[in-house]
Formats: C-alpha cells, structure tokens, sequence
C-alpha cells in the first residue's frame, strides 16, 4: 500500500514518541509478521565460509518500505535511523557496507524478503544490527538498506514481545539531503521515442533486476511500455539496448554482467511487448561509458544503468 510519508512512526521499548525517519515518499511494500518465531541476526561479516548470527526468539515482523524518487544515498537514509534508535536505547550490535559485509555471500546468507518488495543492489547496500534491553523482554532489529537508479528499499525485522506494536499511524518530517542533481530519472510520459530520435540514448532509470542476478524483475515498467509502442510504430528502426555497470570488479566481469542485464531487457520486450527480435541487440560495456564519478555512492548508482541506443541511420 501506499503510504506517502516522510517519517514513519515505531514504537519502541521505553519511547512511546519514537520513530524511524525516511527520505521522501515512502511505500510500504510488504510486511509480515509471526507470533511467536526464532530469528538469526547476522552479527558480523561474511567470514571462513559463514556469517555469525545470533539466534533469538519472540515476535518476528518483517517490513519494507520503496523511498519513490529518492536521491538519497545509502548512507543518507540509514544514518538518521541509527541515530533515531541509538537515541531510544538501542545499542548498535555490528554495522557494515557492502564490501566489508562479504558482498555477494552475506546478502545470500541474510534473510530478505523477494523482489520487488525488497530490492538489494550487490554492490550498494548497508546493514545494522541494534539490541533494546531496556524492557523486561530484549528487542532486536535488523536494517537493510539498498537503492536502484531512482528509489530507496529499507526492509526492517524486528524480534521483541509478544506485544511488539506494528509501524503505527506516519506523521511528518522532512529530511535534509542534498539532491544528485545528475542525470534526473527519466520522464516516460514525455515521448521516449521523440527523445530517442532527439538524442540518440535513453537510459531506462525505471528498471529493477533480480538481486544478484542479471535477470529483470517482474514488474510493468513504462519504458519498456514506450519503447515497444514506438518500434510497432516504426518497425523499419533498430535499436541496441546497452548494459552499464559501476567500477567495482574487473572490466570482463563487468562487461559480461552489462551485457546479460541487456540481454534480459531485450527478451522482456519480447517474450513480453511482442517486440521484433530483428529490431533488437543487445551489448554491455561494463564500466567504460560512466555517466558520474565512481567516487561516491551517488556516482556508482547513476552509472548502473542499461540504456537504448538507436543505430538506424535512416
């Protein structure tokens, strides 16, 4: 459901005001909970083939929120919510970012829920881990934080009593974040095709893929939409669909990585959109074509990107 907040209200242990700030509008895609469960709560990295958890018992929900058109990076959204519990009594248990979590293996060795409730880029994503002793029963919660092109995903779990209060009614606070005014999300509603014809590139910012794959997630996306209205428009135009990746890795896993996410995105627009294969290729150049400094997280996730080239010449 949608819930357009900028600040999400929980009730913790001890703090009947307390709350979870969020970055613009937040949706909240998914939450479950279960009465009476255990729970392992990764409490260090990725390390000699395993993560160290610790085991807990009690009310085990799971939550997780899409910040729609955030620029917010990953660290931007989770530092305020850490501060927000450290202040409630929660003491931080372990804190990692994706290369010191153990990347690829800890997210696989770390329960989050599916796409596309949940989204976790591999190389973008920060984790916390904080206990509240301050009830007669201890309470945990576990943050997972990650962004694709142009939104947010915080998942929540929380462990507590059986009287563990659900996200309650939001009231709001605006955050103070400093926009990455590069390379805006793209406007679908605006003519793609005209864009295309204009520019000769699209980058199709509204995309989502599978976590840790390069397989495209389920989803109705608009510039796939667009895009196969105008190829049945113009069945005489080609297009390539181009695969870009930030500068973590090597250069050939890079590309090869690029070029399955293109390969994904052209067998949707058929399989799905009925798009003529002979008007479709696909390529990948990995990290040679950035649109922003790999410097900052801001930079990494605007260069992850595949993008629709139109090679007619007539």
């Amino acid at each position: 459901m949608r819930v357009p907040v900028l600040l999400l209200a929980l009730l913790l242990p001890g703090a009947a005001n307390a709350a979870l700030t969020l970055p613009g509008d937040a949706e909240l895609t998914v939450q479950a909970n279960e009465a009476l469960g255990s729970f392992g709560l990764p409490v260090g990295p990725f390390a000699g083939g395993g993560v160290e958890k610790l085991s807990v018992e009690g009310t085990v929900s799971h939550s997780a929120w899409r910040i729609v058109g955030t620029r917010a990076t990953t660290l931007q959204i989770l530092s305020p919510m850490r501060e927000e519990l450290q202040a409630d009594g929660f003491e931080v248990l372990f804190e990692c970012e994706a290369a010191t979590c153990g990347g690829f293996d800890f997210r696989y060795e770390t329960h989050v829920l599916p796409e596309p409730d949940m989204h976790v880029d591999l190389g973008d994503y920060r984790y916390l881990a904080a206990q509240s002793t301050t009830g007669e029963t201890p309470e945990y919660i576990a943050l997972l934080v990650s962004r694709s092109s142009e939104s947010g995903f915080v998942q929540m779990t929380r462990v507590g009593p059986p009287d563990l209060t659900p996200v309650a009614a939001p009231s709001t606070k605006a955050m103070n974040i400093t926009p990455v005014t590069a390379a805006p999300a793209q406007d679908f509603s605006a003519g793609l095709g005209d864009r295309l014809e204009k520019t000769g590139s699209v980058a199709l910012d509204d995309l989502l893929f599978e976590t840790g794959s390069a397989e495209l997630a389920d989803g109705a996306f608009a510039s796939l939409a667009e895009l196969a209205a105008y190829l049945a428009a113009n069945p005489a135009r080609k297009v390539t669909l181009v695969g870009h990746t930030d500068a973590v890795g090597s250069l050939s896993a890079n590309i090869q990585l690029s070029e399955r996410r293109a390969s994904s995105v052209v067998n949707r627009l058929v399989s799905t959109f009925g798009v003529s294969p002979t008007q479709l290729q696909a390529e990948g150049v990995g990290y040679l074509a950035p649109r922003a400094a790999n410097l900052s997280d801001e930079g990494r996730t605007l260069n992850r990107r595949v993008e629709v080239i139109l090679t007619s010449t007539e």
